[in-house]
Protein backbone atom coordinates (compact mmCIF):
# COMPACT_ATOMS: atom_id res chain seq x y z
CA UNK A 1 0.00 0.00 0.00
CA UNK A 2 1.48 3.23 -1.35
CA UNK A 3 1.27 6.79 0.92
CA UNK A 4 1.91 7.62 4.56
CA UNK A 5 2.45 5.00 6.75
CA UNK A 6 4.59 6.33 10.54
CA UNK A 7 5.79 3.23 12.08
CA UNK A 8 5.58 3.62 15.65
CA UNK A 9 3.55 2.66 18.73
CA UNK A 10 0.18 5.16 20.15
CA UNK A 11 1.37 5.84 23.42
CA UNK A 12 4.71 7.37 21.71
CA UNK A 13 5.24 11.04 22.27
CA UNK A 14 7.50 11.06 19.77
CA UNK A 15 4.73 9.33 17.55
CA UNK A 16 2.49 11.24 18.54
CA UNK A 17 3.85 14.21 17.52
CA UNK A 18 3.91 13.14 14.04
CA UNK A 19 0.39 11.81 14.16
CA UNK A 20 -0.92 15.08 15.57
CA UNK A 21 0.82 16.82 12.51
CA UNK A 22 -0.94 14.85 10.08
CA UNK A 23 -4.06 15.33 11.63
CA UNK A 24 -3.69 18.96 11.43
CA UNK A 25 -3.05 18.32 7.17
CA UNK A 26 -6.35 16.50 7.36
CA UNK A 27 -3.78 13.73 5.59
CA UNK A 28 -5.02 9.84 5.42
CA UNK A 29 -2.19 8.07 6.45
CA UNK A 30 -1.49 4.65 7.97
CA UNK A 31 -0.24 3.78 11.82
CA UNK A 32 1.59 0.25 11.95
CA UNK A 33 2.04 -0.81 15.17
CA UNK A 34 5.68 -1.18 16.64
CA UNK A 35 5.35 -2.95 19.73
CA UNK A 36 8.30 -1.17 22.30
CA UNK A 37 7.67 -3.96 25.32
CA UNK A 38 8.75 -6.93 22.72
CA UNK A 39 11.64 -5.07 21.07
CA UNK A 40 10.74 -4.65 17.64
CA UNK A 41 12.29 -1.12 17.33
CA UNK A 42 15.66 -2.65 17.74
CA UNK A 43 14.95 -5.21 15.62
CA UNK A 44 14.66 -5.84 11.61
CA UNK A 45 13.00 -4.58 9.79
CA UNK A 46 12.42 -1.52 11.62
CA UNK A 47 16.09 -1.10 12.36
CA UNK A 48 16.16 -0.56 8.42
CA UNK A 49 14.04 2.12 8.68
CA UNK A 50 15.80 3.97 11.73
CA UNK A 51 19.24 2.75 12.63
CA UNK A 52 19.27 3.96 16.02
CA UNK A 53 15.96 2.05 16.89
CA UNK A 54 13.54 4.50 18.01
CA UNK A 55 10.12 5.43 16.99
CA UNK A 56 8.87 6.44 14.64
CA UNK A 57 9.79 6.20 11.38
CA UNK A 58 8.17 7.37 8.14
CA UNK A 59 7.60 6.81 4.69
CA UNK A 60 5.38 8.68 2.05
CA UNK A 61 6.18 6.50 -0.70
CA UNK A 62 9.09 6.00 -1.62
CA UNK A 63 10.66 9.13 0.65
CA UNK A 64 11.55 7.52 3.87
CA UNK A 65 12.69 9.58 7.12
CA UNK A 66 13.08 9.03 10.59
CA UNK A 67 13.43 11.58 13.80
CA UNK A 68 9.99 13.02 15.04
CA UNK A 69 10.84 16.54 14.31
CA UNK A 70 12.54 16.45 11.06
CA UNK A 71 8.99 14.54 10.20
CA UNK A 72 6.54 16.82 11.24
CA UNK A 73 8.60 19.99 9.65
CA UNK A 74 8.25 17.38 6.05
CA UNK A 75 4.58 17.20 6.77
CA UNK A 76 4.46 21.35 7.09
CA UNK A 77 6.38 22.34 4.63
CA UNK A 78 5.22 19.45 1.79
CA UNK A 79 1.77 20.11 2.94
CA UNK A 80 1.89 23.39 3.13
CA UNK A 81 -1.70 24.04 0.79
CA UNK A 82 -3.49 21.31 3.44
CA UNK A 83 -4.83 21.83 6.55
CA UNK A 84 -3.98 23.92 8.95
CA UNK A 85 -0.89 26.44 8.45
CA UNK A 86 2.46 25.18 11.13
CA UNK A 87 4.49 27.01 9.59
CA UNK A 88 5.16 31.52 9.70
CA UNK A 89 6.27 33.17 6.81
CA UNK A 90 9.61 35.58 6.51
CA UNK A 91 11.93 36.36 9.80
CA UNK A 92 9.41 34.47 11.41
CA UNK A 93 10.78 31.27 10.53
CA UNK A 94 13.51 31.85 12.41
CA UNK A 95 11.96 32.16 15.74
CA UNK A 96 10.08 28.67 15.13
CA UNK A 97 13.18 27.41 14.51
CA UNK A 98 14.30 29.08 17.80
CA UNK A 99 11.10 27.62 19.49
CA UNK A 100 11.69 24.27 18.11
CA UNK A 101 15.03 24.20 19.71
CA UNK A 102 14.28 25.11 23.18
CA UNK A 103 11.09 22.51 23.03
CA UNK A 104 14.02 20.25 22.19
CA UNK A 105 16.63 20.92 24.67
CA UNK A 106 14.91 22.60 27.74
CA UNK A 107 10.97 21.79 27.54
CA UNK A 108 11.22 17.71 26.16
CA UNK A 109 14.25 16.49 28.77
CA UNK A 110 12.43 17.47 31.20
CA UNK A 111 9.20 17.17 30.57
CA UNK A 112 10.03 13.06 28.99
CA UNK A 113 11.36 12.48 32.71
CA UNK A 114 8.16 13.59 34.66
CA UNK A 115 6.47 11.57 32.36
CA UNK A 116 8.37 8.71 33.07
CA UNK A 117 8.63 9.02 36.99
CA UNK A 118 4.55 9.41 36.98
CA UNK A 119 2.83 7.84 34.32
CA UNK A 120 5.02 5.17 32.42
CA UNK A 121 6.82 3.49 35.91
CA UNK A 122 3.56 3.26 37.32
CA UNK A 123 2.57 1.35 34.27
CA UNK A 124 5.95 -1.15 34.47
CA UNK A 125 5.26 -2.22 37.90
CA UNK A 126 7.93 1.13 39.19
CA UNK A 127 7.99 3.06 42.04
CA UNK A 128 8.22 6.88 41.15
CA UNK A 129 11.18 7.95 42.71
CA UNK A 130 9.90 11.38 44.89
CA UNK A 131 12.96 12.94 44.77
CA UNK A 132 13.58 13.15 40.80
CA UNK A 133 10.13 14.08 40.21
CA UNK A 134 11.02 17.35 42.55
CA UNK A 135 14.37 17.92 40.78
CA UNK A 136 12.50 17.86 37.42
CA UNK A 137 9.59 19.80 38.16
CA UNK A 138 12.00 22.69 39.51
CA UNK A 139 13.23 22.50 36.42
CA UNK A 140 10.43 22.65 35.03
CA UNK A 141 9.02 25.51 36.71
CA UNK A 142 12.32 27.62 35.01
CA UNK A 143 11.07 26.50 31.18
CA UNK A 144 7.69 27.52 31.94
CA UNK A 145 8.65 31.07 33.51
CA UNK A 146 9.92 31.24 30.07
CA UNK A 147 7.17 30.28 28.13
CA UNK A 148 4.53 32.38 30.67
CA UNK A 149 6.76 35.57 29.64
CA UNK A 150 6.64 34.85 26.10
CA UNK A 151 2.65 33.71 26.14
CA UNK A 152 2.11 37.33 27.53
CA UNK A 153 3.33 38.63 24.14
CA UNK A 154 2.38 36.24 21.75
CA UNK A 155 -0.84 33.74 22.04
CA UNK A 156 1.31 31.01 20.75
CA UNK A 157 5.11 30.12 21.48
CA UNK A 158 6.14 31.20 17.76
CA UNK A 159 3.43 34.01 16.44
CA UNK A 160 0.00 34.79 17.05
CA UNK A 161 -1.23 31.28 15.53
CA UNK A 162 -0.44 27.67 16.32
CA UNK A 163 2.55 26.42 14.44
CA UNK A 164 5.15 23.13 15.06
CA UNK A 165 6.56 25.03 18.33
CA UNK A 166 3.37 24.31 20.12
CA UNK A 167 2.44 21.20 18.34
CA UNK A 168 5.48 19.38 19.70
CA UNK A 169 4.70 20.35 23.09
CA UNK A 170 1.58 18.54 23.04
CA UNK A 171 2.22 15.23 23.46
CA UNK A 172 4.02 15.31 26.54
CA UNK A 173 1.68 17.88 28.10
CA UNK A 174 -1.47 15.22 27.36
CA UNK A 175 0.51 13.06 29.95
CA UNK A 176 1.50 15.46 32.83
CA UNK A 177 -2.41 16.88 32.94
CA UNK A 178 -3.13 13.74 34.27
CA UNK A 179 -0.09 14.03 37.64
CA UNK A 180 0.30 16.00 39.98
CA UNK A 181 2.92 18.74 37.27
CA UNK A 182 -0.38 20.04 36.53
CA UNK A 183 -0.34 22.64 39.26
CA UNK A 184 2.64 23.92 37.49
CA UNK A 185 0.60 24.81 34.11
CA UNK A 186 -2.26 25.93 36.25
CA UNK A 187 -0.16 28.61 38.80
CA UNK A 188 0.55 30.36 35.26
CA UNK A 189 -2.40 32.00 34.00
CA UNK A 190 -0.65 32.57 30.50
CA UNK A 191 0.38 29.40 29.98
CA UNK A 192 -2.77 27.62 31.57
CA UNK A 193 -5.01 29.20 28.73
CA UNK A 194 -2.45 27.88 26.06
CA UNK A 195 -2.32 24.68 27.73
CA UNK A 196 -6.03 24.44 27.43
CA UNK A 197 -5.92 25.77 24.12
CA UNK A 198 -3.75 23.31 22.04
CA UNK A 199 -4.90 20.20 23.91
CA UNK A 200 -8.48 20.67 23.13
CA UNK A 201 -7.63 21.39 18.93
CA UNK A 202 -9.25 18.52 17.41
CA UNK A 203 -5.89 17.16 16.14
CA UNK A 204 -4.73 16.54 20.07
CA UNK A 205 -8.41 14.52 21.05
CA UNK A 206 -8.31 12.14 18.12
CA UNK A 207 -4.57 11.36 19.51
CA UNK A 208 -5.12 11.44 22.73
Amino acid sequence: MAGIKVFGHPASIATRRVLIALHEKNLDFELVHIELKDGEHKQEPFISRNPFGKVPAFEDGDFKLFESRAITQYIAHNFSDKGNDLLAPGKNMAIIAMGMEIEKHEFDPVASKLVWEQVLKPLYGMTTDKAVVEEEEAKFAKVLDVYEHRLGDSKYLAADHFTLVDLHTIPAIQYLLGTPTKKLFDERPHVGAWVADITSRPSAQKVL
